[in-house]
């Protein structure tokens, strides 16, 4: 199979489809393996290292798209990519298409195939593709939501763990799924008064049972979440619905009653965010106020820690990325039925339910 590696283009996205390592891999397999020149510098990969394992280099996106079958990137496929897609194309990606009409109906035009890594669910509900990214972005929403309490960052001037004779910093995590999971980890590691929110209460025992009373666990109610909103310094939105739109759980009025210099990190923000004040924001221009509360909405956090993030996410991803090229789609899906819930467009319409009922389209089964 013509597999191909594009350069990301999305603001500040310094991630990349696959390494060098995973590249050699394809290689040995017996697949051509086109990279776009430059694809894999901001991970630390250089066009030598592709060229050492045996890619072949080519100077533009257009190239990559006319020349693979398969193209393997990390982020969604931008404005000017989706005119480079044809019907015989396998897109193998992020592609967060529940928030976003616009390209799920490009791609559709497309007649491609679109496979999503965050739909590609196992039995056991985990999401093996989403989970590195999620860990990442977990650990990150603490690190980040610290920095913006400074005050000259716009906070409201707090150390999250406080100093002996100061009460610690109060932070809320809204999800106790592996996002979730990362930014308690890390917030507790930080030494700040914890609390987690969520709907599975299984969740919240393996948390009480691990942490004890470094955190305190609530079930998800909006009574439970107004409260615990209006007293956080740092409040953090990791709810996922796999393929889905994420839903809004905490809404302006609960935001309006929070102390001013209060912090916001919506990790979920590409499927939607978890907040009605949430909207999409770059690594650039990563911030905005509301209501006197810092807003932190970048919708490709990892990207800011590409070289730990992209060899991550190639862990997980290149074993699919070889069932395809090695035996086709269908016969990958038949080894792996998790990837046949990746699939999100195929023959030119919507074969993902959540993603159908978010944006109001027609759902139609998989055709093989």
């Amino acid at each position: 199979m013509k597999i191909g590696i594009p350069k990301e283009i999305r603001n500040n996205e310094n991630r990349v489809g696959l390494t060098a390592a995973g590249v050699g891999q394809l290689v040995l397999d017996g697949h051509e393996v086109y990279v776009q020149r430059g694809a894999g510098v901001g991970a630390g990969v250089l066009d030598e290292d592709y060229i050492s394992s045996g890619a072949k280099m080519v100077e533009s996106a257009e190239e990559v798209f006319e020349k693979a079958d398969l193209i393997i990137k990390v982020e969604k496929f931008q404005k000017e990519e989706r005119k480079y897609i044809k019907p015989h194309h396998i897109l193998y990606s992020y592609l967060h298409l529940a928030a976003d009409k616009e390209t799920t109906l490009d791609l559709v035009e497309s007649g491609a195939t679109c496979i999503a890594y965050e739909t590609i669910v196992l039995d056991d509900g985990s999401i093996p593709l989403l989970t590195p990214m999620s860990e990442v972005a977990g650990r990150m929403a603490v690190q980040v939501g610290s920095f913006y309490l400074q005050k000259n960052t716009g906070g409201k001037g707090i150390v999250l763990g406080g100093v002996p004779g100061v009460e610690r910093g109060k932070v809320v995590v809204l999800g106790a799924g592996v996002a979730g999971q990362s930014a308690i980890k890390a917030a507790i590691g930080l030494g700040a008064e914890v609390t987690a929110i969520d709907i599975d209460v299984n969740k919240l025992r393996y948390l009480d049972d691990t942490y004890r009373s470094q955190v305190t666990t609530l079930y998800s109610t909006p009574r439970n979440i107004e409260k615990a909103v209006e007293k956080a310094d740092l409040l953090i939105g990791t709810v996922l619905i796999p393929g889905g739109k994420t839903p809004c759980l905490v809404t302006k009025k609960y935001i309006a009653n929070m102390q001013k210099g209060s912090v916001i990190v919506d990790v979920a923000i590409d499927q939607g965010g978890c907040f009605e004040t949430s909207k999409v924001t770059s690594h650039e221009k990563p911030t905005y106020i509301v209501n006197g509360v810092l807003h932190y909405c970048v919708g490709n956090m990892p990207g800011a820690y590409p070289i730990t993030a992209t060899l991550a996410l190639e862990n997980a991803t290149l074993k699919y990325a070889r069932a395809i090229a090695n035996m086709g789609l269908r016969d990958a899906c038949g080894t792996y039925p998790e990837l046949l819930r990746g699939i999100n467009i195929m023959n030119g319409r919507v074969t993902c339910r959540k993603v159908a009922d978010s944006l109001n389209l027609d759902y139609v089964g998989v055709g093989f």
